[in-house]
């Protein structure tokens, strides 16, 4: 009884592994084709990740943005979230820009005066029903 019971488990485990890493390849593959259908307008990639965020919850990036270049940050995440935010912070803590949008696919474009260290931030604010968390894919791209 032990066995199975394990065995269970471990089948289990493995199956809602694999549900969560379905939905950050979602968010992935959406945040991809926007970086793809971008590039004919001379934009490059500089950062894309994805990560799983819980309802009120952030992840934060560091990133140096160059003065002369300019820069988006684009976002997916998976079906069924109501509202992601994607700011743009400096290292004093202000906000330098955020997104107006309330969907899962904010954006946001930037062009630094000068070159400084930013922390960009994705923040969970509002899952869609049942969810308890959402896979998010960030990319920063730039020109």
């Amino acid at each position: 009884m032990t066995r199975i019971l394990s065995a269970f488990l471990l089948a289990a485990s493995t199956l809602v592994a694999s549900s969560a890493l379905a939905d950050e390849a979602e968010a992935e593959a959406c945040v991809r084709q926007k970086v793809w259908d971008d590039y004919g307008d001379g934009w490059s990639i500089r950062t894309l990740t994805s990560t799983t965020l819980k309802s009120g919850s952030t992840r934060n990036y560091l990133v140096t943005l160059y003065k002369g270049n300019e820069y988006q940050v684009k976002t997916c995440s998976d079906e069924g979230t109501k509202n992601i935010d994607v700011l743009l912070y400096d290292l004093d803590g202000n906000i330098v820009i955020q997104d107006d949008s309330t969907d899962g696919a904010p954006s946001i474009t930037f062009k630094p005066e000068q070159t400084a260290t930013y922390y960009i931030v994705a923040y969970g604010r509002e899952l869609g029903p049942g969810q308890d968390a959402a896979a998010v894919a960030v990319a920063v791209t730039y020109r």
